[in-house]
């Protein structure tokens, strides 16, 4: 029951709900458990953790709670918010309410200086600040102790990132525990997702009570989204499933948006679909920022009648009207996968939610789990390295030092840093010599539950059950009932049909070889710490031309036929006639193409002279087999093979550094390749299988340049990304 002393203060919350709203009656009326959130926030100062489905309205909750303390002569709000999308929203929906809204993020740099004076001259009613400037050293040591103590309410959205049990957790968002025991005492928290288990429910509320607070109060409610109609189409391949959205995209209510697993698959989706006279436009993690706020633009204003996205569309983008949501690839969690169709149908009775499952799904999966996080040896020796310096180590002079990629040794000191063990300051970062614990246990747990929610979407795209239950169940949702929606209760409501049209487009679009390789012009940084002296550009007389590739091996055409030739355990045998036969057609486009040998142009290379391909130790017959078929069909003569000093090791998947320093010697030009290039004097095809980093290529060119090549054209079966 309402207590009457907050009788008052209920009346005022649901006015700024009217204004928030738009409601110019005046008769908006907060739900009893929105009051419960704004009373314990207002009223009673507590830490709160909201659990509530996508559209409940966790927003009015902190923008009235806001209204309310600034009334109260309390400080500004600060919402940590992972997405600029959700920035945006929110700055626009604050001003409805009269509450004055500002953000800092990496994209308004220019304007932070005016924004810190506007908070200091108590100006700004809520601030908004992406997780990632936690971790910045000038705003962690200077802006966010000032902050600290001056703020009103602290507002931690998709708070399950906290936690890394959590489908989606960012180290950066580790940073809070450090502000949420520097608040004084009394100020009002609210953790607020849409998408946690009872474990990360449990965790994130334990980390609320930081600082020797009292529990804090957890309002969790029920997760059915009775405006979705959940739905699973099974079809044979890519084509099918390509072409079933040029078939029935229109079919769709409104507008909406197109899951991809990667960002290959994004653009080549958006491709086929405006050739077949859709209007949709694509969103990655590629998409300067620029063109996200226009695609964003061109979504909400019902201008594209999908955004063909990959994750990086996900947490924060607010379209209440949004109609469908559709996932070509499945997700590896069915939290994240709730956390994603939850975009749809929040301001309307009905939106359609589709998966469609691929067989390169779980390819892609094992992909992204091998970026977990790093052995206890990597941390150790990554220690100390820091601890052995006398002077902070930038993040580009650690890497070449430790045998990690540049994006996972970022997070790995983002998890230390948290954990007390480094410290990031000015110039790079810095061992504490703090005590520090491999938690291999916790790590190994995550791993384990990452494995269990890829099996329970496998389930999902299989049950014959109700599939909104089944998502309430895997969030640990105690109201889960079959809903009476999806297709299983109710029906399918689309057939699984193609046309012929459409599936012969499909197929032409996804047998549509050829990808282009770009060289490495610059040595990485770090070299000569490692004993290597390179640095800087790499001369022009030194540098591999612009190559070609087959396919990409995260796209949904040739790269699901390249990824089973080129996994780890494949068999090596002769290249096959297929994949041969196409290869011939990427060396005719590029020959015929802009810049190509027979393109005409003046800055064009000569038609090349040979064939040299690189060594194998994994799919010897494979590459000899490729170098023999287009030597033949080329007409020209295959002039040998780079080849592997004796007993050099194998190179690892590691950092660009790390590759050349175990590149470095490792590879020979023979006396009768280097004889056979001398006498042929001009351009080579340099054949390979696939390329990741671009680097064996780089040191191969040089070499091969170096012994009388004129041009070195890179050719390769796949390449990673």
């Amino acid at each position: 029951m309402e207590h009457t002393s907050n009788a008052d203060l209920r009346a005022e919350a649901d006015t700024v709900l009217a204004r928030l709203v738009g409601d110019p009656t005046g008769t908006a009326r907060l739900r009893e458990d929105q009051w419960r959130a704004i009373e314990a926030l207002v009223a009673e100062r507590r830490r709160a953790l909201v659990v509530q489905r996508t559209g409940w309205g966790k927003s009015a909750v902190y923008f009235v709670a806001t209204s309310l303390l600034r009334a109260r002569g309390s400080g500004p709000t600060v919402i940590v918010s992972p997405l600029l999308a959700l920035m945006r929203n929110q700055v626009d929906a604050a001003a409805r309410a009269g509450i004055h809204a500002r953000t800092i993020n990496s994209s308004n740099t220019e304007e932070w200086d005016a924004v810190q004076a506007e908070i200091t001259a108590g100006e700004v009613d809520v601030l908004l600040v992406s997780p990632e400037r936690l971790n910045n050293p000038d705003f962690r040591d200077q802006v966010l102790p000032e902050l600290a103590a001056a703020t009103g309410l602290l507002v931690v959205d998709e708070a399950h990132c906290i936690s890394d049990w959590g489908h989606d957790f960012r180290p950066d968002y580790r940073r809070l525990r450090t502000m949420l025991t520097d608040l004084p005492q009394g100020v009002p928290v609210l953790a607020t997702t849409a998408t946690a288990n009872a474990r990360v429910t449990a965790d994130v509320a334990e980390q609320l009570g930081t600082g020797g607070t009292s529990d804090a109060l957890v309002l969790r409610g029920p997760l059915d989204r009775d405006s979705l109609s959940l739905g699973v189409l099974q079809l044979p391949d890519a084509a099918h499933r390509m072409a079933w959205l040029a078939d029935h995209l229109d079919e769709l209510p409104g507008s909406g948006i197109i899951y991809t697993l990667t960002v290959a698959a994004a653009e080549e989706v958006t491709a086929f679909l405006r050739h077949r006279g859709h209007t949709v436009s694509s969103y990655t993690g590629k998409t300067e920022n620029a063109d996200r706020q226009q695609a964003e633009d061109d979504l909400l204003g019902n201008k594209v009648k999908a955004l063909v996205a990959t994750s990086a569309l996900g947490m924060g983008f607010d379209k209440p009207d949004l109609g469908f949501v559709v996932h070509l690839g499945s997700p590896s969690s069915p939290i994240a996968y709730y956390q994603q169709v939850g975009r749809a149908g929040r301001g309307v009775e009905h939106a359609e939610v589709l998966l469609l499952p691929g067989k390169e799904d779980e390819a892609i999966w094992e992909y992204f789990a091998s970026l977990a996080f790093p052995s206890e040896e990597l941390v150790r020796r990554t220690l100390d390295v820091l601890t052995r310096a006398d002077r902070p180590v930038s993040l580009p002079a650690l890497e070449p030092l430790v045998e990690l990629r540049r994006s996972r040794l970022e997070t790995m000191l983002k998890v230390l840093d948290v954990d007390g063990a480094v410290r990031r300051v000015k110039g790079g970062w810095v061992a504490t010599g703090q005590p520090w614990t491999y938690e291999a246990e916790r790590y190994d747990w995550v791993a384990r539950q990452r494995r269990t929610e890829q099996q329970a979407m496998r389930e999902y795209a299989a049950t014959s059950g109700c599939r909104m239950e089944f998502l309430q169940r895997q969030l640990d949702d105690e109201g889960a009932k079959p809903c009476g929606r999806c297709d299983n209760c109710a029906g399918a409501r689309f057939a699984v049909d193609t046309s012929t049209v459409a599936l012969d487009a499909a197929r032409v679009d996804l047998a549509r070889a050829g990808v282009e390789v770009e060289p490495r012009r610059m040595w990485p940084t770090g070299l000569p710490a490692i004993g290597i002296d390179l640095k800087g550009r790499i001369p022009a007389g030194e540098q591999a031309t612009s190559g070609r590739a087959l396919g990409r091996l995260s796209d949904i055409g040739w790269g699901n036929r390249l990824r089973p030739m080129l996994a780890s355990q494949a068999p090596d045998g002769p290249v096959p006639d297929e994949v041969a036969n196409a290869v011939v057609g990427v060396l005719a486009d590029w020959a015929k193409g802009p810049g190509g040998w027979a393109s005409g142009a003046a800055d064009a290379p000569a038609r090349p002279v040979g064939v040299v391909t690189v060594a194998s130790r994994t799919r010897p017959a494979l590459i000899a087999s490729l170098g023999a078929r287009i030597a033949e069909i080329g007409r020209l003569p295959l002039l040998g093979s780079v080849d592997y000093a004796v007993d050099s090791p194998p190179v690892p998947r590691s950092n660009s550094a790390q590759r050349l320093k175990a590149l470095d010697g490792a590879l020979t030009v023979p006396p009768a390749l280097a004889a056979a290039l001398a006498e042929a004097g001009g351009p080579v095809l340099l054949v390979d299988d696939f390329t990741e980093t671009g680097w064996t290529l780089a040191v191969v060119a040089r070499m091969l340049r170096r012994a009388g090549a004129e041009e070195v054209l890179p050719l390769v079966l796949g390449i990673q990304g």
